[in-house]
């Protein structure tokens, strides 16, 4: 069968669920993982043909797409920062507003840039894409990241090789801490924050295939680990260190509160690309 004529059928049987212009991007981006082809390719030679081993294994995927399986998943795969990550249903999928977290991060952190050693720790890592990232780009930072999950652990283990950084990865329920037994100049995290009561708002793909550990809280305490990774920080972070959070875009306001009335200073509230306010720094004063 020619390759041509299975897009259209892909792009077509995909259509009651995905847009056309999702489909055909889902088609390309299996295209050069699965034959090493990329549009062009196909493109320059419109005779380029499927074997049936081949239909065979782009049904299979066509079937996890029609059942709403995120293409990560499937692939196994995303890119995050401009680094190659390993996804699998143990870890959320990383998302460009993180990316955006990161770059704040790397840009912010450039006034520890002068420090012979510059400490950093993500909690609640997941894939490592935070500290993975951060490890790659600030050339004297020593990371740390902290997750629940030991196969989670295991993911961002290996991602770590595949990008050929160091980071130190600990087991450690963070609600069961008390001390993080050292100092960091930077401390970050992405927790869970979505609400029960959000649940309606998040994609059938999402809900039915990331892990909810990794996602909710219970309505009546949804800031549980900001409040906790904050009095954390209040007792680990050094002098002036910085401390950053992704947020419920509709909690801004609370966590500004949170962290005033604990008594971190120059608190700022970040905007993502798409409007929401999704990104909170605070700094750690001694008093």
């Amino acid at each position: 069968m020619k390759i041509k004529d299975y897009r259209t059928q892909f792009i077509q049987e995909l259509s009651p669920i995905y847009d056309a212009g999702e489909a055909e991007s889902f088609f390309y981006l299996i295209l050069e993982e699965k034959q090493q082809l990329k549009r062009i390719d196909l493109a320059l030679n419109s005779d380029l043909t499927f074997s049936n081993e081949e239909i065979q294994l782009w049904n299979s995927i066509l079937e996890k797409l029609q059942q709403e399986i995120p293409i990560q998943y499937i692939l196994g795969k995303t890119s995050f920062y401009g680094l190659n990550f390993e996804v699998n249903a143990t870890v959320l999928i990383p998302r460009p507003e993180t990316e955006e977290l990161v770059e704040w991060i790397i840009k912010d952190g450039a006034v520890f840039r002068n420090d012979k050693e510059l400490k950093i720790l993500d909690i609640g890592t997941g894939s490592g894409c935070i500290a993975i990232s951060l490890a790659k780009n600030i050339s004297n930072a020593q990371v740390f990241a902290i997750d629940i999950s030991e196969r989670a652990l295991a993911t961002a283990k290996k991602n770590a090789e595949i990008n050929e950084v160091n980071v130190t990865f600990i087991q450690k329920n963070i609600l069961e801490t008390e001390d993080l037994e050292q100092k960091f100049e930077i401390i970050v995290s992405n927790p869970p924050y979505v609400r029960e009561l959000e649940k309606q708002e998040i994609k059938k793909n999402v809900l039915d295939n990331e892990p909810h550990l990794a996602l909710f809280v219970e309505d009546n305490d949804a800031l549980i680990f900001y409040r906790k990774i904050a009095e954390l920080a209040l007792k680990n972070l050094s002098p002036k260190g910085q401390l950053f959070f992704e947020i419920n875009q509709y909690l801004g306001r609370e966590m500004m509160e949170l962290l005033k009335n604990m008594g971190f200073k120059n608190i700022e509230l970040r905007k993502d690309i798409y409007g929401n306010y999704r990104m909170i720094r605070a700094e750690f004063s001694v008093q």
